[in-house]
């Protein structure tokens, strides 16, 4: 039964909606269409922006992967987390944040 769907698919609906649609012989023609028969193409374009898309993905650059972008390249490479205690007496006062600047090598 699932067969035979999606051969009288193919075989009957898929050409008789080609058939239908509004597409024209020259470049200019496509100037000339209406909205309603833009509409009736749409989802035409769309499979085949799909399919070019993915044609051409294998092509596309790569993302950089987490490796290539770490910011700690050069303090306390050989420790898993870097980790810096403060006493609470050293802190001046009560609203001190410290933000370590990994390129700059300083800690503010």
């Amino acid at each position: 039964m699932v067969l035979e769907s999606i051969s009288k698919i193919i075989k009957i609906q898929l050409p008789a909606y080609l058939k239908r649609l509004p597409l024209p012989e020259t470049i200019g023609g496509f100037a000339r269409l209406t909205v309603s028969e833009w509409l009736r193409l749409l989802p035409l374009l769309g499979i085949l922006a799909l399919l070019g898309y993915l044609t051409i993905r294998p092509f596309l650059p790569k993302k950089k992967k987490q490796r290539d972008s770490l910011i700690n390249l050069k303090i306390q490479k050989e420790n898993p987390k870097v980790v810096n205690e403060i006493d609470i007496e050293d802190l001046n006062s009560a609203n001190v944040c410290y933000c370590r600047c990994w390129r700059s090598k300083t800690v503010s």
